[in-house]
């Protein structure tokens, strides 16, 4: 199983075997180069962890313990992931700030966590008392592979109390949020206080982003999302003394790629820029969907130039900045348009949010993993997804003087050109040229006769030709499989 995950991990590896379990680790270098090899042993027990992703607030929780006595050897963040286990059980996972996925073992005892949104992936079977865990399904032995299930986010599980939820997604406002929002009519515009919040919560979580011990740049894809965080990072990363890399893919004079191209010059990014053709879209396509372990049309149109940009990026650094999750928190997708009552639009967006893991995060780890890279996502810092969730949906409703994310653009007046910042919303997959060249193509490759006889493989049925082109790359790949429940489906192909 770990040599099947090599790719996640080009910078080392490690095992370790217990009474009665078996820890192994693929290290992806971005804390603590020298020191922060895995699997790490406790101080204080014998207790052993591996994990997988980045804890933001890892050096405020450092001083905490050391405030208790506690000493480390390394600056690894999971060292300190580690002390707050073995001092306070799974429940001090509430305490941890970013993305994570981790086993813990030793002493006859055995923990599993992952963080609140799924953001770090994590997958097991349980087959009787073998329980087997693994953050890709390609990881699994074929004949393991019906009963793999993505593992629950914001759980932990034991041996002896099986699954718990450490922390819930944050729906409910605290007080100093209830009185931020509160007041105006539906047709008011949000206070400046609101928009001065927004601002100040993405700006914080970029820059916590931005710290690692390699090199940092953004995946700017021309659009909204992208561009914000590409220039807060790029202020941050000026003031810092540095220039940001940035990093943009496309059909030659796509939009995205000349939107993206534009930006880079007005914040003067260290900017590079893979053109690609129609094509290359269509060759990596087998590729791409065995490393997203999907089949999923929108899942792959977005993923072929997002591997390909992916590619550019490792090339210069080893963590990227991207967008995702300001569609789920500030209603940015063409079918949020059609709602037009605040409490639906809520519940909508809730559902997708959680579905995340399942669907557009599943793709950012596989993509950035496939090729050495760490992916942070600062829309999905806790901190923001908090106000984001807390802010009247009423605010988010698209109509005839607002568009789609009208309070997102307005909160960052000013950050970006007017014609970027208020630029229409388009898939990654549309606007970098992917979508319309891969549908054409795959779908011509099943015959109707094929069509009828093949659609009904999976449950809900095969939607499209195009779809069923994909899902017969999908069984090439993870033999065994079976999709339902865990290969994450649009609701539109």
């Amino acid at each position: 199983m770990l040599d099947r995950l090599t790719h996640r991990g080009p910078d080392g590896s490690g095992t370790l075997r217990t009474d009665d379990a078996w820890l192994g680790h693929r290290r992806l270098a971005i804390v603590d180069l020298e020191g922060g090899g895995q699997p790490i042993k406790a101080r204080r027990r014998d207790l052993w962890l591996v994990g997988d992703g980045e804890v933001y607030n890892h050096r405020r929780l450092r001083a905490q313990l050391e405030a208790r006595g506690h000493s480390f050897d390394s600056e690894s963040d999971h060292e300190v992931v580690l002390a707050l286990l073995a001092d306070d059980g799974p429940g001090a996972l509430a305490h941890l700030w970013g993305m994570f996925a981790f086993v813990a073992a030793g002493e006859g005892s055995f923990v599993a966590g992952r963080d609140l949104l799924g953001i770090a992936p994590l997958y097991w079977v349980r087959d009787g008392d073998t329980v087997v865990f693994a953050s890709e399904i390609k990881a699994f032995d074929p004949d393991r592979r019906t009963d793999v299930e993505p593992f629950p986010p914001g759980h932990t599980w034991t041996p002896d109390d099986g699954l718990v939820p450490f922390r819930t997604l944050p729906d409910d406002r605290s007080p100093q949020l209830t009185s931020l929002v509160e007041g105006g009519d539906e047709t008011d515009a949000p206070p400046p206080a609101v928009l001065e919040e927004i601002r100040n919560r993405l700006v914080a979580a970029v820059e916590r982003c931005l710290a690692a011990d390699v090199p940092v740049g953004t995946l700017l894809s021309g659009g909204l999302d992208s561009s914000l965080i590409t220039a807060i990072a790029a202020h941050a990363a000026r003031r810092q003394g540095w220039r940001l890399p940035t990093f943009s893919v496309g059909l030659a004079d796509s939009d995205d790629l000349v939107a993206a191209r534009r930006l880079a010059s007005e914040l003067g990014t260290a900017h590079y820029e893979r053109i690609y053709t129609e094509d290359e879209l269509i060759d990596w396509v087998p590729e791409v969907i065995g490393v997203i372990e999907s089949f999923d049309p929108q899942l792959v149109h977005s993923s072929v130039p997002n591997l390909l940009v992916a590619k550019l990026a490792a090339r210069h650094v080893k963590t990227v900045l991207i967008g995702e999750g300001a569609d789920e928190l500030f209603a940015g997708y063409s079918h949020y348009g059609e709602i037009d009552a605040h409490e639906q639009l809520h519940e909508a967006l809730v559902e997708t949010i959680h579905g995340l893991h399942a669907g557009g995060l599943q793709r950012v780890d596989r993509v950035a993993s496939a090729n050495g890279l760490e992916a942070r996502i600062p829309f999905l810092d806790i901190d923001v997804v908090e106000l984001g969730l807390a802010l009247p949906a009423r605010w988010k409703l698209t109509q005839e003087d607002r568009s789609e994310k009208w309070l997102l653009r307005h909160a960052f007046e000013g950050w970006l050109p007017e014609d970027l910042l208020w630029r229409r919303k388009a898939q990654f997959g549309e606007g970098t040229g992917a979508r319309n060249v891969l549908r054409e193509h795959y779908g011509a490759t099943v015959t109707d006769e094929e069509w009828r006889q093949e659609r009904d493989q999976v449950d809900p049925p095969l939607r499209t030709p195009e779809e069923l082109a994909y899902y017969r790359l999908f069984q090439q790949h993870l033999t065994g499989l079976d999709p339902a429940g865990i290969v994450g489906r649009f609701a539109e192909p």
